[in-house]
This record gives C-alpha cells, structure tokens and sequence, in this order.
C-alpha cells in the first residue's frame, strides 16, 4: 500500500447523477496510465434515491423506512417496488456510458428483493408483540441507507472498466456480511491489499459498523466513511466534490458576477460554517482529518481547471478579510426573563439541563442581568417538550419565543477595528433593524439577529460592504 501519496475524494449524489461530466472532468480527463490512479472515491447515493429508501429530507415525507416505521405494510411495499424501479431507470440513463444494463439491474433486483425479504420477515415478528420497534427499526434504516451507495459504487466500477479504468468496487455496506466491527476495522478490511498505485477504488459511502452510521451520523454517513478512509489510510489530502464552488456568498442570492471563491481558510472556520448549515464537510468528519494533518480540498466537479477551496488546520489570512456572508432563516429565539436570575448561581445551568435532555442545541446565546437568549433551529424534534419544560421549571419566568434569523459575517482574520462598525452600518443603511448580536472574543464570527423577512436583504447589504469593497 502506497502511503502519503494517494488521495480521498468524495462524491456527492447530486454531481454523481452528472457522470458522464464527472469522467470528463475528474475520474478520467486527460489522465493516462499511472495519472489515473493513487486516488480513492467515496462516492453518495444517485441525488433522490436516500430520500426514496428513507424519507425526503427537506419535507420529511416518508419513503420505504418512513412507512415501514409506521406499520404501513402495503405502503412500505409500494413504496419499495416503485424505488426498485426508479434505481433501474436510472441504470438505463447510463446506457451511453456503456454501462452493462442486464449486470445492473440484477445488482438492484438482488438487493432490494433481499430488503424486501427481510422487512417481510421482520413484520412477522412484530405481530407477535414481543418485539418491540427499537429492536428492530435502527436496524432496519442501516439497511435500507446502504442500497443506496452501493448500487452508485457498483454502476461507476461497471462504467470505468468499460472506459478502460482498472476500477474496483469496494462494498462496505455489509451486504450478508456476519461480522461486524469498527468502522476502522470494516475499512482496513476491504481495502487491504489493494495497490492503490494502480486501481482506483470506487468505495460505498455507506460503512456498515458495530454502532451503526445512521444512529451515530444519521444522513451525514458519507462524509464520515470519506474522513475514516483518509485517516485510516494515511491519505496526502482529502477532496470533496461538490456542485459548486465554496464562495463568499450565496451565488444564487448575492449573484456570481459578485460572490468570489474563498482560497484557503482553516477548520476552525469550516465548523462555522457548519453551524450556519453551510457544511463544507460535516463538523464530526473533519475533527480527524485536523488531528491527523490531513487537509481537505472543496472543489467544483464541474470547473476542473479551478484548485477550489484548501482547508487546512494553521491558516490565517494575512490580510484582515471576510471569508463568507451566510446565515440560517429557521431560527427560533428563546427568550427567557426572570427578576429572580440576577446573581443567581447555576441559572444557565438549569436552561440547558433541559435542552440537553431533549436534543436542542443553541447556535447562538445572549444574557444579561435578568434575561438569557438561546437561539436553536426550529427543526429541533424536542423544542416543544424543552419549552414545556422550562416554563415548568421557572414558574416566575416570562418565556417567550420568536421568529428569527442570523446572518453571520465569517472570516479567519478579521481583528481590527472596524468591521463590526462598518457591518452595523451597512445594515442599518438598508434599513435593517439588529435585534441581537453575537461576537466572540476570538473574532471569527459576527452573528446578527435580524427578522426573517430581511434574510434575503441583510446578506447582500454585509457582501456588498464586507467582500465587494
């Protein structure tokens, strides 16, 4: 095994459904003989396919598992029968690639007949009451999310053979396997003896392990196995492919002509803007890629000429700047006022025992004497039960909540005087209204509350000033 010179690269589902694109650009190219090798791909489920196996992400709609949760025995099975043949046809749009129809389609008949074996077996034992749900349904989600990666890993092995690619599938998801380890043993496993010198391979972001990937990451899974398989394998860099580039602001909104590409920050900005839901890769993957030293570059799949975004532990920009505009509109303010808190010892505390015990966490915080601020996503399962709570728990206290959202000005070097002011002022020229404000000491992040209706307008107003100037 080569160390130190190959690469991990991850491949989102959105870009694998472009893979034609993706040979032309990146698996493929211009390369020849050895080029094409010392490169690992981790690649996502075909964009919409998990949300079919499990349940839409955006809305929450149940696919497969959504309904098999439910006890809905016919819709489960409709449900799977109609994914069964949306992965077929999806097969069917890789003709052109040369892609051998009758190889895949018998990959996506065995596994989701398999699938359809075992949730049959398992409404059997349901029905005799003994066994409850949280026996068997994490199991059952494990299941079900891994179909989706293998039948992506399988087809881009088949494709890149035919092109002349000495690619080799790489099944993690523990297909029949009897014996499950550590995500770390489960890796080394499939890939040891492999020459990554010359093969490339084509692995399943989907790593079945003793503790589970969807109850431990739940949809972030990919992401996870990419960040385990560049640790365990001592990679030179990580990669991540994404649709677009990792910019100053949100293209769509701020406009492309005006957004830039941030160059290089640090992982201490990643999480950032994770926290905005800005993931340039999910917090809990890169923490072992920054303990091990092993950056991680963001590219665009579809401008394979541009070296993208470096994300390494020590950079800080050596000019004072701003690296990114963004915010998060589905924020709810909780507002708690209580005369009684002043000089209270252990008040805080006692919030947070109750978000904690419900699975809330803040993305941004305010006090003063008499009043606390939390500001958590309102997609939290526990919000209501946590406020129930808390009211509960102080009985003299005014809680209140409300609609907000936060932008946050983001950027590795940005302590001087003066951004602040000049953010200040940008917002209130256009007519934007501050509600709260969040800074830390070590000025990375500039966090606004502002009302949900300027989301839209407060983010081009700080670009305009921050990043345009």
């Amino acid at each position: 095994m080569n160390r130190n010179l190959h690469t991990v690269e991850k491949i989102g589902g959105t870009s694998m459904t472009r893979f034609g694109e993706l040979m032309k650009n990146i698996l493929i190219g211009s390369r020849k003989g050895s080029e094409l090798y010392n490169r690992i791909f981790v690649v996502s489920a075909y964009g919409g396919v998990t949300n079919w196996l499990l349940e839409d992400k955006k809305t929450g709609e149940p696919g497969i598992y959504g309904s098999f949760a439910a006890g809905d025995n016919r819709a489960w099975q409709e449900k799977l029968e109609a994914t069964r043949v949306k992965m077929i046809e999806l097969n069917h749009s890789f003709a052109n690639l040369k892609l051998d129809l009758a190889s895949a389609d018998a990959f996506v008949n065995e596994r989701m007949s398999g699938i359809k074996n075992c949730l049959l077996h398992l409404m059997q034992l349901r029905s005799f009451g003994h066994f409850q749900p949280g026996n068997y349904l994490p199991a059952a989600r494990e299941l079900l999310s891994s179909v989706g990666e293998a039948h992506s890993a399988f087809n881009s092995a088949c494709i890149l053979k035919e092109h002349g690619v000495n690619a080799v599938f790489v099944d993690l998801s523990g297909w029949k396997d009897q014996e499950t380890g550590s995500m770390e043993e489960t890796i080394a496993h499939h890939l040891t003896g492999l020459d990554f010198s010359s093969c490339m391979p084509i692995v399943t972001g989907y790593a079945k392990c003793a503790e589970g990937v969807m109850a431990k990451f739940d949809r972030g899974y990919s992401e996870i196995t990419f960040s385990k398989i560049a640790v365990v394998t001592k990679a030179r860099e990580g990669i991540i492919h994404k649709e677009f580039h990792l910019s100053t602001g949100d293209p769509k909104l701020i406009g492309v002509d005006k957004v830039r590409t941030i160059g290089h920050t640090n992982f201490d900005i990643a999480d950032q803007l994770a926290d905005m839901a800005m993931e340039a890769i999910h917090p809990k993957a890169s923490k072992e890629m920054e303990r091990n030293g092993i950056a991680i570059r963001v590219d665009n799949a579809f401008d394979p000429g541009h070296p993208g975004t470096l994300i390494s532990q020590d950079f800080v920009s050596p000019e004072p700047k701003v690296d990114m505009i963004c915010g998060r509109k589905d924020i709810v303010a909780i507002e708690i006022f209580d005369t009684e808190m002043v000089g209270a010892s252990g008040y805080d505390y006692r919030v947070l025992e109750s978000f904690a015990a419900n699975k809330v966490s803040y993305i941004a915080k305010n006090t003063n004497a008499n009043t606390i601020t939390h500001y958590v996503s309102e997609r939290c399962k526990g919000l209501s039960k946590c406020l129930a709570e808390l009211q509960e728990a102080f009985p003299n206290a005014k809680i209140t909540t409300r609609d907000v959202a936060i932008i946050a000005v983001i950027g590795s070097n940005m302590k001087i005087p003066g951004f602040l002011s000049r953010a200040a002022s940008a917002l209130a020229a256009a007519g934007i209204n501050i509600l709260a404000l969040d800074q830390c000491m070590r000025q990375v992040n500039m966090q606004f509350i502002i009302d949900r209706d300027h989301f839209a307008d407060a983010q081009k107003a700080l670009h305009a000033e921050l990043v345009e100037k």
